[in-house]
């Protein structure tokens, strides 16, 4: 499994609109081949902004790398400039390769 996550810098006033923009967002994800899961975050408050986290979880890294490339990528962006004002600079992606999971029963996943 692979797990994809940009985190977001969203000034504090603009987080009704930030979470707005999330919630009538059109995905494309359901349709890309080893997509498995995906999660808007609402972290904490700083003096300055609200961190949020987008987490969306992939079947295996390169099925992650595909959907960089695909257009149902450049679909899911269109327009994603035009919200430049709800962020202290630009998103920050990392990714991380899974090495170990846990079910509720502690049982390897």
């Amino acid at each position: 499994m692979f797990i994809a996550m940009n985190r977001f810098k969203v000034i504090p006033d603009a987080a009704p609109d930030f979470e707005e923009l999330w919630a009538n967002r059109q995905s494309h994800l359901h349709t890309v081949p080893g997509f498995v899961e995906f999660h808007m975050l609402k972290g904490p408050e700083r003096e300055d902004h609200r961190l949020y986290a987008s987490h969306t979880v992939w079947a295996t890294k390169s099925a992650f790398e595909d959907w960089t490339r695909s257009e149902a990528f450049r679909a899911s962006h269109r327009g994603a400039g035009g919200t430049k004002p709800l962020y202290l600079g630009h998103p920050e992606f990392e990714g991380f390769e899974v090495i170990q999971t846990l079910d509720a029963d502690g049982n390897p996943g």
